[in-house]
């Protein structure tokens, strides 16, 4: 039983750590270079994350800088921050590609909040399923004969109090992102 609770737990974890990077890559009104981490450029015919091929660095709070490894993919990068779905224009300078965060208008916010939301609401479905798997599991077990109807009790109560915690957790946050997008 120590077995499917730490397996549970373990899944759970890890659906909330797949929405924390999924709130990463969500453009707020600041520079943030994991924005970047969806952008891939045609690098020798492999299609390459930018940041393999170029430093990227924070330079003030609304601009990312991109400084190639290859000066000669200044051109490459260019076009493919723009077909990106970022809404950001690049500003090539000769030597380096800036991108100037604009602040994000009002119902644009609102429009990013509902999208944290909903994948909040995704996580907590997958540690709710996580939840159901576990316990159809320890039901298998009791049916087998292989532990009590007390046991099954007590694990049930277990996990429902480890579903709660992860519940909560994908809540905060939620909440601490959403507080991030509605800042001016």
């Amino acid at each position: 039983m120590e077995e499917l609770y730490q397996d549970a737990e373990r899944r759970m974890k890890h659906a909330i750590e797949v929405m924390v990077h999924d709130f990463q890559t969500i453009r707020t009104g600041r520079a943030n270079p994991i924005v970047l981490e969806r952008v891939h450029v045609e690098y020798y015919g492999a299609e390459t994350p930018l940041n393999q091929i170029a430093n990227i660095n924070i330079t003030d709070p609304r601009q990312l800088t991109i400084q190639p490894y290859e000066k000669n993919m200044l051109g490459v990068i260019e076009k493919a921050i723009l077909k990106s779905d970022l809404g950001i224009t690049p500003t090539n300078d000769g030597t380096a590609i800036r991108l100037n965060f604009p602040p994000m208008s009002e119902d644009r916010r609102k429009e990013m909040v509902k999208q944290v939301n909903h994948r909040s609401e995704q996580a907590i479905i997958a540690v709710r399923n996580v939840r159901r798997d576990a316990i159809e599991h320890a039901k298998t077990k009791q049916k087998n004969k292989e532990i009590s109807e007390d046991d099954l009790k007590a694990f049930e109560a277990k996990i429902q109090k480890l579903t709660d915690k992860y519940v909560e957790e994908s809540h905060a946050v939620s909440k601490k992102k959403d507080a991030e997008l509605m800042e001016v």
